[in-house]
């Protein structure tokens, strides 16, 4: 091999060595600074090193943030989650409600966008139901990953193969490499290509973890304890307003009976008062609930479509609903408010912002939230405006105060709009296959045009605003992938991709190319539990296509086995984001993935290695 193979050799295994030796260093920081030594040293030019940033696969997965978040904010998943698990009472039924939901919207959607969506009704629900959250995380994390590689969209890792396989074959053309026939294997994938395997392993998988692997999760009960001892418990009443859900249900049907942290204490309607709230008491419209429990929980509560906090005036409008928030305040001594009621102290013309409920050092305040009188270092759960904290954080009336995270009331009203710019989406990536490449209708054509439209729909419609869309996009995600391809790149251009298959090719021989596969895909899955999944896709996918063309065979199995391997990722939270988002909220040490992500990669692999040379012959 030549200096500059042997260079992008080692800089790609310092890389590894990084990320598997200190955790704490973000991956993206390791990434750009290979990027930048192998640029300095002259292995590959700065513009090839840069045009990772301009690759649509970055450009598609940074629009599908922005989509996923408009779902988020319309409250379209929050709907979703209700529906789907609200007639569950155990994990199993949870679990087998889940399976099919997270497949499917894998599928269509980022898998790091449909993690960080479902986590929140999944927490919620294990909230309600008393069960702890371990129980469901990892399968969350798994399903979704098993999901991803139903489609082109569903993973990052598919859209940076394909993406590279496009490179590759416009190369190929301009350069006169290969033979036709290998030439024309390198075409873009389909929508739905990749899933004539991914389908397949996703039903084994998901089968697997609702069988055995459901079994092999830990039950970390403590976490749901220490969640009650920590947090403030509020008295809040809550408007039924006509059209919410809630409406002709049952106390018990509308799962208000058994929530986790909150307590139904009263139903006031019409001057009547139903105490205590019996599970067969019927909800009705203009019904005033009067529930007490930790914010947390009252931030779900005003989440539901409809149920809206008793603040002593009338409903604003929609637009103007959407843009209150729930903040936190604690009252000093110094305070005009200090022995006012709540109903006397003028709040909302004071300060902009409305008084939802009181708590006072663990005592439960029974008496409705006008007639409270208040002392100082009572906290006040609020309904403002989104300048509130910065605006009075360092007013001498309060000592603290603070925005309620994750408390923005949803875009319920542009909910079916959403849903509607999603399922358009949708259509438009699976259209791009019949549409042409250049000329005028070339636009059409781009899956990363189609995402940036959707996504710029998504604002421009006011499904979100615009902070909110440059929130939601993953910088980190997007600039570990654009760096990984300037990894990638390099070392096609020094020949250390090709010099690495002939070895392989010379060691397993050409008249193997099944054994050639099982190795490839065997790599991808040890690189993928290092790295991300679209690095080790843009490091590997040189590297499979100059092992085909040195054994004579198909570039399609090789392409779509690292494709497939990169995402399957179980063994670790480090292989796979959306592994790490659970690690969290479920309670988990590295030990657990490995204990379940072990025999259900077993499974998935041996399926996977079956059926990619079926689908895709090898010669």
């Amino acid at each position: 091999m030549s200096f500059p193979a042997w260079i992008s050799i080692v800089v790609s295994l310092s890389i590894l060595a990084v990320l598997l030796l200190r955790r704490d260093v973000p991956a993206d920081l390791v990434f750009l600074s290979g990027l930048v030594v192998i640029t300095l040293l002259g292995i590959i030019p700065p513009s090839e090193a840069l045009a990772g940033f301009a690759n649509p696969a970055v450009i598609t997965i940074g629009a599908l943030f922005v989509v996923a978040a408009g779902l988020r904010e319309t409250g379209v998943l929050d709907w979703f989650g209700n529906l789907l698990l609200g007639p569950a009472k155990t994990t199993g039924q949870a679990l087998l409600r889940l399976s099919g939901a997270l497949v499917g919207s894998s599928a269509f959607i980022n898998n790091t966008a449909v993690v960080a969506m479902f986590v929140p009704i999944v927490l919620e629900w294990c909230r309600k139901r008393g069960i702890a959250a371990s129980k469901l995380m990892i399968p969350v994390s798994f399903l979704t990953i098993l999901g991803g590689t139903c489609s082109l969209i569903g993973t990052s890792a598919n859209l940076v193969a394909n993406g590279l396989t496009r490179e590759e074959r416009l190369k190929a053309e301009t350069d006169g490499l290969y033979t036709p026939e290998f030439r024309a294997e390198l075409h873009d994938m389909t929508l739905f290509e990749i899933g004539r395997v991914g389908l397949p392993v996703a039903l084994l998988g998901g089968t697997f973890l609702l069988t055995f692997g459901r079994r092999l999760l830990p039950d970390r009960t403590d976490l749901l304890e220490r969640l009650d001892d920590e947090c403030r418990e509020y008295l809040v009443e809550m408007l039924v307003e006509p059209g919410c859900r809630l409406v002709g249900q049952t106390v018990e049907a509308a799962g208000l009976r058994h929530l986790r942290g909150l307590f139904l204490i009263e139903i006031q309607r019409k001057g009547q008062i139903l105490a205590p709230a019996a599970p067969g008491d019927v909800v009705y419209a203009g019904d005033h609930l009067v529930f007490t429990g930790v914010v947390g929980t009252i931030v779900d509560l005003v989440k539901i479509p409809g149920l809206v906090p008793v603040t002593g005036r009338q409903r604003r409008s929609k637009s103007d609903q959407a843009e209150r928030h729930l903040s936190e305040a604690v009252i000093s001594k110094s305070s005009p408010l200090v022995g006012r009621t709540v109903r006397g102290s003028n709040f909302r013309r004071r300060y902009g912002a409305a008084v939802v409920a009181v708590h006072r050092n663990g005592e439960r305040l029974t008496c409705k939230v006008g007639d409270i009188r208040l002392e100082p270092g009572d906290t006040l759960l609020l309904q403002t405006q989104p300048e509130f904290s910065s605006q009075f954080r360092n007013s001498p009336d309060f000592y603290l105060v603070a925005a309620v995270e994750g408390s923005q009331p949803r875009r319920h009203h542009r909910a079916w709009l959403a849903l509607t710019l999603l399922a358009g989406l949708v259509l438009w990536i699976n259209a791009t296959g019949w549409l042409p490449l250049t000329g005028r209708l070339a636009g059409f054509g781009s899956v990363p045009i189609a995402a940036v439209a959707v996504a710029v729909l998504m604002v421009a419609t006011r499904c979100l605003r615009a902070a909110q869309a440059r929130a939601a996009v993953n910088i980190q995600v997007l600039l570990t992938i654009a760096a990984a391809l300037g990894l990638g790149q390099a070392l096609t251009d020094s020949g250390a991709a090709d010099a690495v298959a002939q070895v392989l090719v010379r060691t397993v021989g050409t008249d193997h190319p099944y054994l050639l596969l099982i190795v490839l895909y065997l790599l991808t899955m040890c690189f993928t539990e290092l790295i991300t999944n679209a690095a080790t896709v843009a490091i590997l996918i040189p590297l499979g296509i100059a092992m085909a063309s040195t054994a004579a065979c198909s570039p399609r199995p090789f392409i779509m086995a690292i494709a497939l391997a990169a995402s399957l990722s179980f063994l670790t939270p480090f292989g796979y984001q959306t592994n790490l988002m659970v690690m969290g909220p479920g309670g988990y040490v590295p030990r657990d993935f490995l204990r379940v992500g072990l025999p259900l990669s077993i499974v998935v692999t041996a399926a996977s290695l079956l059926l990619i040379p079926h689908v895709w012959p090898l010669r």
